[in-house]
């Protein structure tokens, strides 16, 4: 099945386990920009030698090199008949510069998957995360700012997608297995893949 989706949502929201989970749904990798920078400088390749200089410079990566790195990504055999992108895009610029690697292919994104939580309840249950693993740096007022960045960085580019009418945006709160029943279910009102609503 070839589906090209993207997973977007607050720090805390449960993105990762329903990205593995949709993933494996659909037998497509689920790519993520931190993934891809980690392994390019392990790798050593050029590519991750100039983010490493960035990156240790205290920098953030440039629009254009991250651009550069995702495309080179979505080149790889595992990613020809579909991916879930995961950090990507951050930017308006970033969006146009997807749209048009994709459509240069003759692809298009097939939706954006929004996971939207209440800041209040993220905030509570990443304070007891961090109390549990015995992080005492990250503070209310930590998670509270990330989460503002967050929400600040993402509007424009959640607005682009809505108006090109691919969000889909789902109530990430509750047990793991409910959010993914809705997600299920928004994917199937949107017919994406032959998903039946059960978890």
């Amino acid at each position: 099945m070839t589906v090209r989706l993207l997973i977007v949502g607050p720090p805390g929201a449960g993105k990762g386990t329903q990205a593995e989970r949709i993933a494996a749904r659909f037998g497509i990798p689920t790519i993520s920009t931190g993934d891809i920078f980690r392994a390019n400088i392990a790798g050593e390749t050029e590519l991750g030698k100039r983010v490493k200089a960035i990156v240790d410079a205290g920098d953030y990566v440039p629009d254009s090199l991250t651009n550069e790195l995702v495309s080179d990504r979505l080149s790889e055999a595992d990613a020809t008949t579909g991916f879930l992108l995961d950090g990507y895009p951050r930017t308006p610029d970033q969006v146009r510069f997807l749209d048009a690697l994709l459509s240069s292919h003759g692809h298009k994104l097939d939706a954006v998957l929004r996971l939207v939580a209440d800041q209040d309840e993220i905030v509570r249950r990443l304070r007891k995360r961090a109390v549990e693993q015995g992080r005492a740096d990250d503070s209310e007022e930590a998670i509270r700012h990330r989460q503002e960045v967050y929400q600040r960085e993402t509007a424009p580019v959640l607005e682009m997608f809505r108006e090109q009418g691919l969000l889909i945006e789902v109530d990430g709160l509750g047990s793991v297995d409910e959010v993914t029943g809705r997600i299920w279910a928004a994917f199937a009102d949107a017919g994406i893949g032959a998903v039946e609503a059960s978890a």
